[in-house]
């Protein structure tokens, strides 16, 4: 089964955090740290539970803090180049370590971080972690990089700005933090071992900061903690930015080792901060060495220049933000302050891309959507939530605590009171805390039987509730997590019974299944009509016929006529989402096809067509042209360029069986031969093949011509098991005996 990516945001610095003082500016003795081990097996059954397939720790690399771990061998940092207490997760001093502020046992913090990541897997989820490309902290030094691996910065030549051999950018003079010193106050010691922190940073000669400051005076809202490495990009050129790619920039290696070196300990993928500051050669440099050693690994991407949305897609990038689009246009939808008809451009836009779009509400660097500053009422994100869930394949991400109304607006320390839950602090949110941390108190009933209760409430556990069921939702739902989508919006306009400034409607269907759903950012109850046109009947092959309708939010029936152009009624509450499910067949009487008169095994039939794909993919060669496939046994031959070795052999038994498990649905579609897809051969049909033609398609991976009987999904297939193989030197030629086995 094809999974739609789920990914819940989470930083451990901060959900783990049993500690409620919530001190302004506190250090961890004071405010506390949330630690790796207390993500155990109940609360990541817990979170898997919600309907996520992927939990992205964030902050989980050693980056820049006030905090002294020098007794563990562990640098410290001058306090003048670090926001906050606790420090960015974004200003990393040693990309081979873990953040000490994380473990139990800071000299096994390696290994708890190995625990979590099996742990995450044993629960049934798959772990992204950040990966850092365009900076680094101020003081970065790794202590743990391999044996035999250079330093960044170890080898530059400081008297040179711009050199490909030099992993930083350097500026003429020392650095000037005198605007930084003003902007922030007093540093003072705590303890003795401390007084080094708080001693003026020096550096010389300066360097680049992060957000491209090429001189030595960066600025109090500069990235004044971080420093630009250097990519083979010379931005001071006098003619203007040049590029020099050859020879290989040192920063090349040295962060695609990087990228392989957490591949190798069991992530899953990374998210990658500020990818748009990082040249699209280097990430296909990078991206093409990972994936080829590690092919299942996804990376996404901050990328937020919609003109370049599809050279990193191209880079190797599997998912990038939709932030200047998707999302700037729900939080507008969501404050009344834009139609919920603007929707409809927004992924017109990037249409081409939509699988590659990654959606989402919040994340760590926007502001919450219950605080003053974006709406004040997390319920009126709901419809916002299901649009983002429910209108294409691609994936979705939720910020922990947004799924409990988290609102943001304490003043943790450094970033003050801004709508945000802070990166550069120690703290605990509230509601993560009453959800998942607190110790929970007993409650009595009549008969004195105790139950365990948490600290939400109950609009909090309703919000819960809600996101558990749309999460859920999406993968559950053939339609949604693999279906087409038809907008109905321009068949909508505004009338008494829809309102295009609050209400969206769109189709999705898999299949024989439909999925009507229709949102409502109003915070007045509707009633509505929604107009389903011609078109979505002949895009999407529906008939016009009653249905047995249930509503999967409710669990209500009902019997609706589908008629080309006609109306489907909806009731729907303030700030709702309706979604209703029916099942259409098309008899496939209406076509005229040959007569097929095989009797067939149809899981080995459906096999064949998976073997005849997965060759293809493998040796370049064509489908085969003598297959005898029977239910015992059966056998395929092809052509290919050379004699298979043994171990390639076993790749296409295991390869096989990888793609049974993964149950893809097997659909059929009816076409004329003027609509063929371009990706189908029709070179093998017989002289009187029928002008109807009834294609095959094994999920996202095969599409044939066939008019044979077949399982309905892959795992129906049972074990592919390889009998033998016979070689022909003369013909290139391999037959490939197999068996299924039920």
């Amino acid at each position: 089964m094809k999974e739609k990516v789920l990914i819940y945001q989470v930083l451990p610095r901060l959900f783990g955090n049993k500690n409620a003082n919530r001190k302004e500016n506190g250090t961890i003795e004071e405010n506390g740290c949330g630690k790796l081990n207390h993500f155990n097996d109940t609360i990541l059954a817990r979170i898997h539970d919600m309907g996520f397939t992927h939990i992205w720790y964030t902050g989980v690399i050693r980056h820049a803090t006030q905090t002294n771990y020098s007794s563990y061998g562990i640098p410290t940092q001058h306090a003048e180049v670090v926001k906050g207490k606790a420090g960015s997760p974004y200003a990393i001093t040693d990309y081979y370590d873990i953040d000490p502020d994380l473990a139990e046992n800071v000299s096994m913090r390696m290994a708890e971080w190995e625990s979590l990541i099996e742990r995450t897997h044993k629960a049934g989820m798959k772990v992204i972690m950040d990966f850092v490309p365009n900076h680094v902290a101020r003081e970065y030094h790794s202590i743990c990089k391999p044996a035999g691996v250079r330093d960044l910065g170890e080898d530059d030549d400081k008297n040179m700005h711009f050199s490909t051999k030099n992993n930083f950018y350097y500026a003429w003079g020392d650095l000037d933090l005198n605007d930084v010193r003003q902007s922030k106050p007093e540093f003072k010691a705590y303890a003795e071992k401390d007084a080094a922190i708080y001693e003026p940073y020096v550096e010389s000669p300066a360097r680049a900061t992060g957000n491209d400051r090429f001189d030595n005076r960066p600025g109090c809202n500069d990235w004044y903690e971080t420093v630009k490495l250097n990519y083979g990009i010379d931005y001071c050129d006098a003619s203007g930015r040049s590029y020099h790619y050859e020879p290989l920039p040192s920063t090349w290696g040295k962060m695609t080792d990087i990228l392989l070196y957490w591949a190798s300990k069991g992530v899953d993928g990374f998210r990658c901060d500020m990818a748009e500051m990082v040249p699209t050669a280097f990430w296909s440099y990078a991206t093409q060495i990972l994936k080829s050693r590690y092919p299942e690994i996804i990376v996404i991407g901050e990328v937020y220049d919609p003109c370049q949305y599809r050279n990193y897609v191209k880079a190797g990038f599997d998912y990038l933000y939709d932030k200047v689009g998707m999302y700037d246009c729900l939080r507008g939808v969501i404050r009344g302050k834009r139609p919920a008809s603007s929707i409809t451009h927004e992924w017109q836009e990037v249409d081409d891309i939509r699988d590659h779009m990654l959606y989402f509400l919040e994340n760590h660097d926007e502001q919450r959507i219950a605080s003053d500053f974006f709406c004040g009422d997390a319920m009126k994100a709901i419809p916002a939530a299901a649009m983002s869930l429910f209108f294409q394949k691609n994936p979705f991400m939720l910020y922990s605590g947004q799924e409990f109304g988290e609102r943001g607006m304490d003043k943790e320390g450094f970033s003050g009171v801004d709508g945000r839950t802070t990166i550069f602090d120690y703290w605990s949110p509230v509601t993560l805390a009453q959800a998942y941390q607190h110790a929970l108190p007993k409650t009595v009933n009549k008969t004195g039987a105790g139950r365990q209760t948490d600290g939400l409430t109950p609009e909090q556990k309703y919000l819960a509730a809600t996101y558990r069921q749309m999460l859920r939702l999406a993968n559950e739902e053939k339609a949604i997590r693999e279906g087409d989508t038809f907008d109905l919006m321009y068949v909508n306009p505004g009338s008494d019974h829809f309102d295009p400034r609050t209400n969206f409607a769109f189709l999705r269907k898999k299949g024989e299944e439909v999925l009507l759903v229709v949102l409502n950012f109003s915070i007045d109850a509707r009633e509505l009509g929604v107009c389903i046109p011609g078109h979505a009947f002949d895009f999407l092959h529906l008939p016009e016929e009653e249905v047995s309708v249930t509503e999967l939010w409710s669990g209500g029936r009902r019997k609706v006529e589908l008629k080309k152009d006609g109306i489907f009624p909806v009731s729907i509450e303030a700030n709702g989402v309706r979604i209703y499910k029916f099942n259409v067949k098309m008899e496939e009487s209406e076509f005229i096809l040959n007569e097929h008169h095989k009797e067939e095994f149809p899981p080995a039939h459906t096999a064949e067509h998976l073997l005849n794909q997965l060759m293809v993919r493998m040796f370049g060669c064509e489908r085969s042209r003598n297959a005898h496939i029977e239910r015992k046994k059966s056998k395929m031959t092809f052509v290919i360029d050379h004699k298979p070795s043994r171990q390639e052999e076993k790749e296409i038994e295991a390869e096989m069986n990888r793609l049974i498990e993964a149950d893809m649905p097997v659909t059929y579609e009816f076409v004329d031969r003027d609509h063929i897809p371009a990706d189908v051969k029709l070179d093998r049909l017989p002289e009187d093949a029928s002008e109807t033609l009834r294609l095959v398609r094994i999920g996202d991976y095969d599409v044939c011509p066939c008019i044979g009987k077949h399982v309905r999904s892959t795992a129906q297939i049972g074990k592919f098991v390889m009998l033998g193989t016979n070689w022909d030197e003369a013909s290139h030629s391999l037959r490939i005996r197999f068996k299924i086995v039920q």
